[in-house]
């Protein structure tokens, strides 16, 4: 195929890859932007139908938080079987970005239940329904004499992922809340954009352009700019992504082929090698996005001012990708040639080491809630060191995972396989969301509560015990060389 060849150049990376790395950032923008919010939009912004506040409970709004990762990572299955066997990776992006834009339109001007269940389905579809094929399709654009590439290409695929979350993480929150009375104070001082540089405060420098850049008509702060914000990245996303449409390698849809290779005996032992390695991902995504959810509402009872900066409850999150940029290439470039020069450190290793440190993460805001619980308000640094043990763990399993699912599925079914390696983050999510109504349910009908204290060691409990059913499975695991 002669996209192919054009794409196969031993030392460069495809034409390609930028267009996609491009879409990714934008769209990763819009979903973290609105996902940052959504737990604080849910308690405190949240309308009836008449216009009048109605905000969720904090149990209730986590159970729909975690309900609606659920649908983002499950509809992935969808996904991957529509562009193996139907449309194609390039038709069913593109179809399902439009679908994705309408669920941000739809929580941009309605801020009611209607509003909010109507967009986050459509959301879950479009998000759900590409998510498979925009990681297959970045292992598509390789051929063999620049396979050796597709690592780095991965590498640079999930700082993509983490470069649009980091921005929008920082500003959506600062678009959804009225400006505070600090910020307030600051700019009647009228300062020049050295001074608020110097201040080193997200929230000060984006008030210090807000201020100087927009007039005081379009200084909107609330739900509908902080969604409506996110709503245009993901048409920008879409727009980047057909302007890539005639550099793309497209490996057509195999239609009766991906059935039959597939569901062939020899196609379902292929794929049931590696849903032992997946099911074990489970826990590690009930904790892992529980950063949006519980970590939120826990910083809303935190002394929040740390490094001279008011951080807002939702901001927080920004630490995430920022440590993700930096350990991307600090591990796989320093860490990772360390420890392999004492001990070969191959992929499963790296996601068991992972899961370790996941359960430790935990065990820092189950000390953070103990103090809570004595009186005493804790200061927001604790959280910062709980996101270093929880990104370096990412960063550990995400970026390995993603190219373990591309290279470990069989060629017909690259998407199916990444939707099922996706299974497991939407079963994560479904755990946390079932244990939090559950909870809710509980303290209803029989006034039996869990404390905030134990809430967390219950998951950090459970995260080791998955760490060590892990290792005798990775030690099982025979790796199909793709």
């Amino acid at each position: 195929m002669k996209d192919q060849q054009k794409a196969d150049s031993p030392a460069k990376m495809p034409p390609g890859i930028p267009y996609i790395i491009g879409n990714e950032a934008a769209e990763r923008f819009c979903f973290y932007g609105m996902r940052t919010i959504l737990v604080i939009f849910m308690t405190r912004y949240l309308l009836d139908r008449n216009g009048i506040l109605a905000p969720m409970g904090e149990m209730e709004a986590k159970g729909y938080f975690h309900l609606f990762l659920f649908g983002v990572y499950f509809i992935p299955l969808f996904g991957g079987i529509i562009a193996d066997a139907f449309l194609g990776k390039y038709r069913t992006i593109i179809w399902l970005s439009i679908v994705y834009s309408i669920g941000c339109l739809a929580m941009t001007f309605d801020h009611t239940r209607l509003g909010l269940f109507l967009g986050l389905v459509l959301i879950a579809i479009g998000s759900g329904g590409i998510k498979p094929c925009v990681s297959a399709n970045v292992g598509d654009q390789f051929g063999p004499h620049n396979q050796h590439l597709l690592s780095k290409a991965f590498g640079w695929f999930y700082v993509a992922i983490n470069f649009g979350s980091m921005f929008s993480t920082v500003l959506t929150p600062f678009l959804l809340e009225p400006h505070s009375k600090a910020i307030a104070d600051f700019l009647a001082t009228r300062p020049t954009l050295v001074g608020a540089i110097k201040t080193l405060d997200p929230n000060s420098i984006l008030a210090f352009l807000e201020f100087r850049l927009f007039p005081p008509l379009i200084r909107m702060h609330g739900p509908a700019i902080a969604f409506g914000v996110p709503a245009g990245l993901m048409l920008l996303a879409t727009l980047v992504f057909w302007l890539g449409r005639n550099k793309f390698v497209r490996r057509p849809p195999t239609g009766l082929a991906f059935v039959r290779q597939t569901f062939s005996l020899a196609g379902l032992r292929q794929v049931a090698h590696v849903l032992p390695i997946f099911a074990l991902m489970i826990p590690f995504y009930s904790l892992y996005d529980q950063s949006g959810s519980a970590w939120v509402l826990q910083a809303e009872r935190m002394d929040r001012r740390f490094l001279g900066v008011e951080w807002l409850s939702s901001q927080v999150q920004v630490v995430n990708p920022v440590l993700v940029l930096i350990f991307v290439p600090l591990f796989t470039y320093l860490l990772y040639p360390a420890i392999d020069r004492i001990f070969p450190l191959t992929p499963l290793r790296k996601i068991g080491i992972g899961l370790f440190i996941t359960a430790i993460s935990f065990v820092v805001p189950a000390h953070v809630e103990s103090l809570i619980a004595s009186g005493q308000r804790p200061n927001i640094a604790w959280q910062f060191f709980a996101y270093i043990l929880l990104t370096a763990a990412e960063v550990m399993i995400n970026v390995t995972c993603l190219e373990f699912a591309y290279t470990q599925a069989p060629a017909t079914s690259k998407s199916l396989v990444m939707a099922l390696y996706l299974m497991s983050i939407a079963l994560g999510n479904l755990f946390t969301s079932v244990v939090n109504f559950l909870l809710e349910l509980l303290q209803a009908l029989v006034g039996l509560t869990l404390s905030e204290v134990h809430y967390y060691w219950l998951f950090a409990g459970l995260m080791f015990l998955t760490a060590m059913a892990f290792i005798p499975v990775a030690r099982r695991y025979r790796f199909d060389q793709a």
